[in-house]
């Protein structure tokens, strides 16, 4: 649960940590190219030095058998045949190029090759300065990479908050709109692109749209209101008139009061509807102290006559005392409901109506049931319904 409450990454940060690991990827494959390019340059270099020192050697000595090689600070000549002058390092090796040998506690590199007039030879040269210029190269490029990689964090901060600005800014208007607020609009700020116009377009489409859907629904809301209320004040004031006769029978009167509830009630329930379709929050305003004990006798009385030749009847269980807050419309429509749906789906037997003193209703009715089949198809029926904005009333659907 906590996974799908955590926001998710910014798109800002999303560039710029994209940004950071193609930096940090290009300065690696550089580093290593160049490293591997280094290296065979470097090979390349001291193979030819060495081949050409080996080169001059037997020229020199072809023309003058006497003539004797000198060693330098930093090139020395070994014969490898001779034994224990020749240093340990170079002992054993193949005719070849070698390097990162220790001579002398001095890292060189040496070509060990076989010459006809002299024998076995292997030229070193001491490359112990040439290794510490490489590795500050190599230090400097590392730092030049860690540069980059800092220069690109910057750039890209700075440079994807310019870019992602209109973005965000036409995001935090669409978190801004609110329902039923008038002429509400989203804009694209200043150096969108041409997506985010199409974006706010359709936005502000959808919002004019509904702005008049809304408008058109508020003008059926007040004709429906003043044509179902007048009939109802006909209805109602009628049952009060035949009320006040003194001559009217006892059974007549019955009727006649119960239909004057019925319409009291009605209103109520219009009341509710149009408050619901106008503006749900409302219905705190509508809130009374309620006497629910007594609101569930008028109920059962109310609906007593659905039992009609049924073998059933209505019985109460614990009915404690108990007063809450709420519409009464709200609350007579889900009691009335459950008991009109109770007495419906009965044929027999007792519908027993009880109320806790925290205020649960609760209706036991002995039902005809259904198989298992016709369960699964009303429940499919409904998920399509809801899917599709439809209700079958203030039920508990």
């Amino acid at each position: 649960m906590a996974d799908r409450m955590r926001r998710p990454t910014s798109l800002r940060r999303r560039l710029v940590l994209w940004l950071l690991a193609f930096a940090a990827l290009v300065s690696l494959l550089v580093f290593a190219a160049g490293t591997h390019v280094h290296e065979h340059a470097e090979h390349a270099a001291w193979r030819s030095l060495l081949n050409s020192e080996l080169a001059a050697l037997e020229e020199h000595t072809a023309q003058n058998p006497d003539y004797r090689w000198q060693d330098s600070d930093t090139l020395r000549l070994y014969h490898l045949d001779a034994g224990d002058a020749v240093p340990e390092a170079l002992r054993g090796l193949h005719n070849g190029l070698h390097d990162d040998l220790r001579i002398d506690g001095r890292l060189s590199v040496a070509m060990v090759r076989r010459s006809e007039r002299l024998g076995p030879l292997a030229p070193v040269f001491d490359i112990e300065d040439f290794h510490e210029l490489e590795a500050f190269a190599e230090r400097s490029a590392l730092l030049g990479g860690l540069v980059l990689i800092v220069v690109t964090i910057l750039a890209a901060w700075l440079g994807v908050g310019r870019l992602v600005r209109p973005l965000a800014t036409l995001a935090d208007d669409i978190v801004g709109l609110r329902p039923g607020a008038q002429a509400q609009r989203v804009e694209v700020a200043r150096g969108g692109s041409s997506e985010l116009y199409v974006i706010a377009d359709a936005v502000n489409d959808y919002l004019e749209r509904n702005a008049q859907f809304v408008e058109r629904e508020r003008v059926f809301i007040t004709t429906a209101s003043h044509e179902l209320r007048t009939p109802m004040a006909v209805i109602g004031g009628a049952t009060e008139l035949a009320l006040e006769h003194p001559d009217l029978p006892q059974r007549a009167r019955q009727q006649m009061q119960r239909v004057l509830r019925t319409v009291q009630g009605v209103e109520q329930l219009l009341q509710l509807l149009l408050v619901l379709a106008r503006e749900p929050a409302r219905l705190a305003a509508m809130s009374e102290k309620i006497e629910l004990d007594g609101v569930i006798g008028e109920i059962v009385d109310d609906h007593a006559h659905l039992l009609g030749d049924k073998q059933l009847a209505i019985e109460y269980g614990e009915v404690s005392p108990c007063t809450i807050l709420a519409p009464p419309g709200v609350a007579q429509a889900a009691i009335g409901n459950l008991l009109r749906n109770a007495i419906e789906n009965s044929d027999s037997g007792v519908v027993r109506v009880s109320l806790s003193a925290d205020a649960v209703a609760t209706i036991d009715d002995p039902g005809h049931g259904m198989p298992p089949e016709e369960i699964s198809a009303i429940h499919a029926r409904l998920a399509r319904r809801s899917g599709e904005g439809q209700a079958d009333g203030i039920g508990l659907n």
